[in-house]
């Protein structure tokens, strides 16, 4: 061991070596010591930093956040997975709590259903109805006040149509008419969504032209026209979009389809009975008189607007499907234009050779000169000749009833404001 002996104050310190080891000089010492001062810093400074920096570090780290939960509540009419959904008025898509901000719906083909989110963003529905039969799947995003988003998928499926109404008209696509055509959709039932079955029928005109529509046979069929005659060279398109729309309860159309026919030129014919006289007006042309026969006291001819809707150069008619007085017969007649479903027609007749302009001796007819088969140079084989569906003929100042506006295409003969 080694001894140490403690000396007074100013004594000089003498150190006892240990055995067999020989003692450092001073300045040795104190370079060593320095060292291992040095050294204990180092270890200090180290040790601050690998061991203790590391635990400051994971005490202050924060723990993961909970994700937060946005209070907007979207819901989507019908419900998820319904079925045989009606495919107008059925879809909405609304919120609470919230505003959406995005909504998409598409069918089986991918089409987006176009419709739009209301001002206050808190409703979305289709701008028009969907497709019967259709699977539909609806994604519908929104945010609360916080800006905290929410989001619903859902699936529905509509209705295939257990009963089709049919739905035709008296057009032919690509033809060409006259002024006074009338649109008459049959739909061969009663409707009772006549609003519906409107909105489902589109007109449009070349020149902008309006038409409205009006209801005949029980609301069996729909006849559309504009407030005054169609101006020659429009072409007008007719959509139908009614497979989609529900006519009468439980009954749907069976028609999208697109028919366009345009308007030739102007012939405005207009029977004076009392005078015997047909004047017609063609585009502007001066006007030109024709000499005809009406018809009689016991029979006569309906007053007003009607117009052209069959031609056939010989007519079969039968006094057993009308409603005329005197004697039955059965005749065939040359150039026949029929103005009436109870048998008015602008027609040959050979009696009106010596009738015409004298004597009015039809059974109800506007008869012109023409021989019994048909003569293509007489006056009735000229003007039918330069007859087309669509013409007008007016007749006025006969002894006979107003024609009804549903007797033919005889329209023109209400007023608009009836129409």
């Amino acid at each position: 061991m080694q001894s140490i002996r403690v000396r007074p104050t100013g004594e000089r310190a003498v150190g006892v070596r240990s055995m067999g080891k020989p003692r450092p000089s001073g300045r040795r010492a104190v370079t060593t010591l320095a060292l291992g001062s040095m050294l204990l810093l180092l270890t200090a400074c180290g040790g601050g930093t690998s061991g203790g920096g590391s635990k400051a570090a994971n005490a202050s780290g924060a723990a993961p956040a909970t994700p937060k939960v946005s209070a907007a509540q979207v819901e989507v009419e019908p419900k998820n997975g319904a079925q045989d959904v009606a495919p107008s008025g059925a879809l909405k898509v609304s919120v609470t709590s919230g505003k959406l901000t995005q909504v998409s719906v598409a069918g089986p083909d991918g089409k987006a259903v176009q419709g739009a989110v209301s001002a206050d963003g808190l409703s979305w529905v289709p701008s028009a109805g969907l497709a019967v039969g259709t699977a539909y799947k609806v994604d519908a995003q929104a945010v609360d006040a916080q800006g905290v988003p929410t989001s619903v998928t859902n699936s529905f499926t509509t209705l295939s149509p257990a009963k089709k109404a049919r739905t035709e008209d008296n057009l032919s696509s690509g033809a060409t008419y006259g002024v006074g055509m009338i649109i008459r959709v049959d739909f061969h039932q009663t409707v009772k969504n006549k609003a519906a079955a409107e909105k489902a029928i589109s007109v449009v005109a070349s020149d902008g032209t309006q038409v409205k529509g009006h209801w005949f046979n029980d609301d069996n069929w729909l006849d559309l026209r504009p407030q005054n005659y169609w101006k020659p060279g429009t072409t007008v398109t007719v959509h139908y979009r009614t497979t989609n729309v529900e006519l009468s309860p439980g009954v749907y159309g069976n028609s999208d389809r697109d028919e366009s026919f345009t308007i030739g030129r102007s012939k405005i014919s207009t029977v004076d009975s009392a005078a015997h006289q047909m004047t017609v007006a063609e585009d502007g042309a001066a006007p030109r008189d024709i000499a005809v026969t009406t018809g009689s006291d016991e029979n006569p001819s309906y007053n007003g607007t009607m117009v052209v809707f069959e031609m056939g150069r010989m007519i079969h008619m039968d006094s057993a499907t009308t409603t005329i007085k005197g004697s039955p017969y059965v005749v065939d007649e040359p150039h026949g234009l029929k103005l009436t479903n109870t048998g008015t027609y602008v027609h040959g007749n050979p009696k009106a050779v010596t009738a015409a302009g004298h004597e009015n001796i039809s059974h109800g007819c506007v008869g012109l000169p023409d021989t019994e088969t048909g003569d293509d140079n007489s006056v009735a084989g000229k003007f039918y000749a330069d007859s087309m569906i669509g013409d007008v003929v007016i007749v006025k100042n006969s002894v006979g009833a107003q024609v009804q506006p549903d007797n033919g295409l005889s329209g023109w003969s209400l007023p608009w404001s009836a129409w």
